[in-house]
């Protein structure tokens, strides 16, 4: 399992803890030493929707003029967007098994997992 995340963000701080605390290991990978790939983007697109891992109630999100993000507005300018500030992504993202989970959520994660 790889969790895809940046390494000071408290949501990813606590989908870390969730899983050690229930001896769930993963691979962590950081969007800020390691961004995510066109195709990474796409395939989580595919999976969860551009709405659903864009997210626009972050800092990067809000900074911009609003004729910016209004130039997000489908999948191929999402993808652009994200993959030019992976600090917009919403975090953390989980690619395992049984497929991607995008944030934290416990009874997401109790369910998924088994917690």
């Amino acid at each position: 399992m790889k969790l895809y995340g940046i390494s000071n963000c408290d949501t990813v701080k606590e989908a870390r803890a969730w899983l050690a605390a229930r001896g769930i290991g993963h691979r962590f990978v950081d969007f800020k030493k390691t961004p995510p790939t066109r195709e990474q983007l796409t395939q989580w697109c595919d999976e969860a929707g551009w709405q659903s891992l864009l997210n626009r109630r972050g800092t990067t999100w809000k900074k911009l003029e609003p004729d910016v993000q209004a130039k997000v507005k489908d999948t191929p300018s999402a993808i652009a967007f994200m993959q030019a500030n992976p600090s917009a992504i919403r975090r953390p993202v989980i690619e395992s098994t049984g497929g991607l989970i995008v944030g934290f959520d416990a009874a997401a994660y109790d369910e998924a997992f088994g917690g």
